[in-house]
């Protein structure tokens, strides 16, 4: 069974994070969709609400789980017998970064756990949770960036009636 991990802070889940799980569960048996604790960001909404909304966001989908981790990426795909991670690219400065990631993974994991780039959809490419995040704050439209109900859920976190 080939299974992967797509790790990401997903603060929120986007329509360009919605684009990878979706092309990257064509590709793999199972696909875990684990968010991140990350204790360096004062994220908008909590890993427990970011667990649920991608769980609402993919329930359409059977091959995806949902989970989420602290620490890092390689013990949790040791403790999970994952060796593939999926992260996606809008950019190439986002190459140059994940590029660092990702061999800075093989190296500490004995090379036991490799990465698979997904290039995000072109009508995707201009979006990133903390863009959407700052349009949403100002009040400005963010339904082309979202689901629905993640929208009316960011808003009700910036306490902007929509």
């Amino acid at each position: 069974m080939k299974r992967a991990v797509y790790p990401g802070s997903f603060d929120p889940v986007t329509y360009g994070h919605l684009d990878i799980i979706r092309r990257a569960s064509e590709i793999f048996d199972s696909l875990i969709v684990s968010v991140l604790n990350n204790k360096e960001k004062s994220p908008l909404f909590s890993v427990e609400e970011r667990v649920n909304i991608l769980m609402e966001a993919t329930k359409d989908i059977p091959n995806v789980k949902i989970d989420s981790f602290s620490g890092l990426l390689i013990d949790y795909a040791a403790e999970n017998d994952l060796h593939i991670a999926v992260r996606g690219l809008r950019a190439i400065t986002d190459f140059e970064y994940e590029l660092q990631i990702a061999q800075t993974n093989r190296k500490l994991s004995n090379g036991k756990l490799d990465t698979m780039f997904l290039t995000t959809s072109l009508e995707y490419a201009y979006l990133s949770s903390s863009s959407v995040k700052e349009i949403a704050s100002f009040g400005g439209d963010i339904s082309q960036c979202v689901p629905d109900f993640v929208g009316k859920l960011i808003y009700e976190k910036y306490k902007i009636r929509k």
